[in-house]
């Protein structure tokens, strides 16, 4: 997901897309620790984009608060 297509998303998306993204995190690191990874990549594909959807969230929360 490009960063743009992030920023274009709802509030409540957004939330959704975090939730999804700690549940793969999570299942990815078990896989890791059974020896079933077959990328590190995904891993750290996974965390990069959670960051950059929390990212963005922190920013519409801030722009929100600015706005008020």
């Amino acid at each position: 997901m490009k960063l743009q297509d992030i920023r274009d998303l709802s509030a409540e998306e957004i939330k959704a897309h975090i939730a999804d993204a700690r549940k793969q995190i999570v299942e990815l690191r078990f896989q890791q620790a059974l020896r079933k990874l077959e990328s590190p990549a995904r891993l750290r594909n996974a965390k990069k984009l959670l960051a950059q959807l929390l990212t963005i969230e922190t920013e519409k929360a801030n722009a929100a608060a600015a706005a008020k």
